[in-house]
């Protein structure tokens, strides 16, 4: 039998497929068929910093500044101990989830300011999550804000998390650094425990009849794990952390792909919301019987054997291979005169 176990922030997993954070982690019901579908572990969906800023105000208007009201009024007050903010809502998802499943479960955190984080972080851990997602989903927008503007905000964000909770945390990123490795290596010195690759921000669209800007969710497609092989490739030699890949992952080839290159673990979120949990079933099913084929004993044995200090041409990940793939290039008959 083929040993799939991986590793993951330190912790050992059965197999390297990981539903990450997506709305079909927000039903207990939904996180159970995960589980039974062979998932090695869960990223739970993320709690939004807006959340946070929304309840603060909301409370600061309606419960601090209550003496403001009429008496009548403030009949209408809700009442204090009934109330249970998102964050309630959250954890005790959490510790529900805990409570059932037999796999590690990875809380989500997404925003962009250290601000309410402490606090979350320790609650979280508290609530029993065994790893933490930091998802710092930033457009860097501002001319007046720097490339190392932006990487202190990612470094910011993970020192402070990490003074006050001991469970893993794992960094999702944007593809978008001048310098990945290096950014990597600044997240590992600061005290990352793994880094996921890639965030996927959603780009809006133009509505031409009604001339603005429209909102639209899209999901992933195959070629997007093309992005997500090379700087996993590059990466695996280069440092120890944890090196998850989300994003493309439709089938088993991609997986594979993605394993080969020397990811750690693969997530799976769009093909899921498409075809449901038997979905990842199917995909661990075709990832064993490809490895008996080729006698594979396990995971470990092809996990990054073919990342870029493995490689026999390492130029496929680099500028020769660019130029050499433009030059190959053959119209069709016809398409140029």
């Amino acid at each position: 039998m083929i040993d799939l176990t991986t590793d993951y922030l330190g912790l050992t997993l059965k197999n390297p497929l990981v539903p990450s954070s997506s709305p079909l982690c927000k039903q207990l019901d939904t996180v159970l068929r995960l589980e039974d579908a062979g998932a090695a572990a869960i990223v739970l969906h993320s709690f939004y910093e807006e959340e946070l800023i929304a309840e603060d105000a909301m409370a600061e208007r309606f419960l601090l500044h209550a003496e403001l009201h009429d008496g009548e009024s403030a009949g209408f007050m809700p009442d204090h101990g009934k109330y249970e903010s998102s964050i309630d809502q959250y954890l005790d998802h959490l510790r529900k989830v805990k409570a059932r499943l037999s796999i590690p479960v990875i809380a989500s955190l997404n925003g962009v300011t250290p601000s309410g984080w402490i606090d979350l972080g320790q609650e979280m851990q508290a609530a029993g999550a065994d790893a933490l997602e930091l998802n710092v989903y930033h457009v860097a927008a501002n001319p007046a804000e720097s490339g190392d503007d932006v990487e202190a905000r990612y470094l910011a964000l993970l020192t402070e998390l990490k003074q006050v909770v001991s469970v893993p945390i794992i960094m999702k990123l944007p593809p978008f650094f001048s310098s990945l490795p290096h950014f990597v290596r600044r997240l590992e010195v600061s005290g990352a425990n793994g880094v996921s690759l890639f965030n996927r921000f959603f780009q809006p669209d133009i509505d031409l009849d009604g001339l603005e800007m429209v909102e639209q969710l899209q999901l992933s497609t195959r070629e997007e794990a093309l992005l997500r092989i090379r700087w996993i490739a590059i990466l695996r030699g280069q440092t120890p952390m944890t090196l998850a890949a989300t994003g493309g992952v439709y089938g088993h080839e991609e997986a594979l792909k993605l394993l080969l290159a020397g990811a750690d673990v693969v997530h799976l979120a769009s093909c899921l919301l498409e075809h449901g949990p038997a979905r990842l079933s199917q995909i661990l099913e075709a990832i064993e019987a490809w490895m008996v084929e080729r006698e594979y004993e396990s995971l470990a044995q092809l996990k990054g054997s073919m990342c870029l200090n493995k490689l026999r041409d390492p130029s496929a990940l680099a500028r020769q291979s660019y130029i050499r793939v433009l030059d190959s290039f053959t119209p069709r008959p016809g398409v140029w005169r």
